[in-house]
């Protein structure tokens, strides 16, 4: 079957030793995956889960109790006091942009201290000049990097201590930085400092691609509100589209006034037969993710292996679903990417090619040969092309579907 499906008995072989040697990852990680599974059942039992909520609503979406019990359930899964899960939410980027505009007023000081963040905020925040952005609206944006992949303690103190800040921005992921994702521990360490200082100032999380990759949320560690895609972890591979905002209810509810309008916020919204595969998501979450963390931890270590250089290693902490692999040159990036649509379940006869992708100042190719456009919780990678020319890849439905399309695209470098 290998060999019909293209794979040589080179890399087969590989891949054997490979999982031989990955097997301790694997029970960790399906460990993680029933306790988060246990806290998804719960929260489905406690809000009294019922057929009667799969309904829809078209027009206002007024009394959807269908969204109401979904929100409930978004906020005990993540621990918040409210939350907001929509589909009007086009992308995470989107709940970002409404979020930071929820939240913010003119001359109101913005602080992300994980560096810049991800490049589609670039226009939102104003760092890319943007006419509709927070610097167009007065919001002022300041900055601090990791040090090592370290949160520069010293430096967020004083900041913090200076005071005149309305908000902290932590994102958890990479982005297309070639830095540590953020684990749960080092979040928590870096809110009990800013909390010595400054008991009200907002501590927002961009959580995406890092929910259920571990048994704790941001939430639980001290966060007001934090903000993720449902085309990635907790859609399931299920959820057509939409993201979700956690966090206290007095937040929420500028969030969901700010997503809407004044007046109405979280009592309109339609959601238009939305609410099974919203639900279903969230119930196969816990096991989609599992498979994600399963794909990366294989494709590290038989990376690894091939002598190219891997984040996270196999068997280090993860923070989310993301693996890198730096290749050094551009021709093994494209030659890898396109390997993975290859061996995608979805137009896998395309031959993905570097583009002016929006929102976005470098080429960008993209694999993603998945049911959903888009969706990063299915096997997808994707890259900048630019120095030291890394590729960015998560998801896999399922271990073996994205263990197929790991080795297909091994294929691919070793056809070079």
């Amino acid at each position: 079957m290998y060999s019909e499906f293209g794979i040589s008995d080179k890399i087969e072989k590989l891949s054997n030793v490979v999982e031989e040697e990955i097997k301790e990852e694997f029970n960790k990680i399906e460990k993680i995956c029933e306790y988060n599974s246990i806290k998804v059942l719960n929260a489905f039992k406690n809000n009294n889960l019922s057929d009667m909520h799969f309904g829809s609503t078209t027009g206002y979406g007024y009394n959807d109790i269908g969204r109401d019990t979904i929100e409930k359930i978004f906020a005990e899964v993540l621990g918040g006091e409210d939350a907001l899960v929509r589909g009007q939410f086009i992308s995470g980027t989107h709940a970002l942009t409404v979020t930071l505009f929820g939240l913010l007023r003119p001359n109101d000081t913005m602080l992300a201290i994980s560096g810049k963040p991800y490049d589609t905020l670039d226009s939102v925040i104003g760092i890319q000049e943007n006419s509709s952005s927070l610097k167009a609206f007065g919001i002022n944006y300041e900055q601090i990097d990791l040090i090592n992949d370290e949160f520069d303690i010293e430096k967020i103190k004083q900041r913090v201590a200076k005071g005149n800040l309305k908000l902290i921005h932590i994102q958890r992921s990479k982005g297309y930085d070639t830095r540590k994702s953020i684990t749960i521990n080092k979040l928590e360490e870096v809110i009990k400092e800013i909390r010595k200082i400054d008991k009200k100032v907002i501590i927002m999380i961009d959580n995406c691609y890092c929910e259920f990759v571990t048994t704790k949320e941001p939430l639980s560690v001290g966060a007001d509100i934090i903000v993720g895609s449902l085309i990635k972890n907790l859609g399931g591979g299920i959820a057509p589209n939409g993201a979700y905002v956690v966090g206290k209810k007095e937040l929420i509810d500028l969030v969901a006034q700010r997503l809407t309008s004044p007046g109405q916020g979280k009592e309109v919204g339609p959601t238009m037969g939305m609410n099974k595969m919203i639900l279903q998501g969230l119930y196969m979450a816990p096991s989609v993710v599992a498979s994600s963390l399963k794909t990366a931890v294989f494709a590290s270590r038989i990376l690894e292996k091939m002598g190219y250089k891997v984040s996270p290693k196999f068997d280090e902490e993860r923070a989310d679903i993301v693996q890198t692999i730096e290749f050094g040159e551009d021709k093994k990036v494209i030659k890898y990417c396109q390997g993975i649509q290859k061996g995608s379940a979805v137009d896998s006869n395309s031959i993905p090619e570097p583009w002016d992708m929006p929102g976005y100042l470098d080429k960008i190719i993209m694999a993603s040969g998945s049911f959903t456009q888009g969706s990063s919780i299915e096997i997808s990678a994707d890259a900048p092309i630019r120095p030291p020319y890394v590729v960015f890849m998560q998801g896999g439905l399922t271990y073996q579907y994205g263990k197929l399309a790991v080795l297909k695209a091994l294929q691919e470098l070793e056809n070079i």
